[in-house]
């Protein structure tokens, strides 16, 4: 699909840690060729290691999967995935930023880093708070909701662990809690009426 660089083009945002790799393959799986978003995932991962989160995601997706570079113009139906060791933001313009700068809650990537600039985004973004522990995303999510986004938790049966999405919760940045295999057609959902808001 053609960039689109602009404030238009819905963004989602999928966060996860212990357990996620699970997670964001079901949720990647279920979600149609022609989804007309965004996607930038971030899960926690061991600085120094080179990432095979890509290639494992590509092999579970329709969607088009490479690993997130500074500068990429957003593209939709795009999967863009943070490296190791370095935090992942969007900024004005729908464009990525790779950072240095320190990992937050022991984590560089880190949820709070990439869901804070997607509050300075502008809508329509979607967060969605997947399996981990921790806090990491709890803040971001208050920044996301209170910006006009929507939040989306993985729910505590279908979690490895809740630590993340219970954070969020407990925070009051979630709009809706979901069992894994609901969040996808709910992200379908969510984009369908985004267009039609922005038709």
């Amino acid at each position: 699909m053609d960039p689109a660089p602009h404030s238009a083009l819905p963004v989602v945002a999928l966060v996860a840690s212990l357990g996620g790799l699970q997670a964001l393959s079901r949720v990647l799986a279920a979600l149609p060729a022609s989804f007309p978003a965004a996607v930038l995932v971030m899960q926690h991962l061991e600085s120094g290691r080179v990432s095979q989160l890509p290639q494992i995601l590509e092999t579970r997706t329709v969607l088009r999967v490479q690993p997130a570079s500074d500068g990429d113009a957003l593209c939709a139906g795009t999967v863009y995935v943070a490296p190791a060791g370095r935090h992942l933001r969007i900024r004005a313009g729908r464009m990525l930023a790779l950072t240095d700068t320190d990992p937050v809650h022991f984590s560089r990537p880190s949820a709070d880093v990439l869901l804070d600039s997607l509050a300075d985004a502008g809508a329509p973004v979607i967060a969605v708070v997947l399996t981990g522990r921790g806090e990491d995303g709890a803040a971001g999510s208050v920044q996301v909701r209170n910006a006009g986004g929507t939040v989306l938790a993985q729910d505590r049966g279908t979690s490895a662990h809740f630590g993340m999405p219970g954070s969020a919760l407990r925070a009051g940045g979630v709009s809706e809690v979901l069992p894994l295999p609901a969040i996808a057609p709910r992200l379908v959902q969510l984009i369908e009426q985004a267009h039609r808001t922005n038709e």
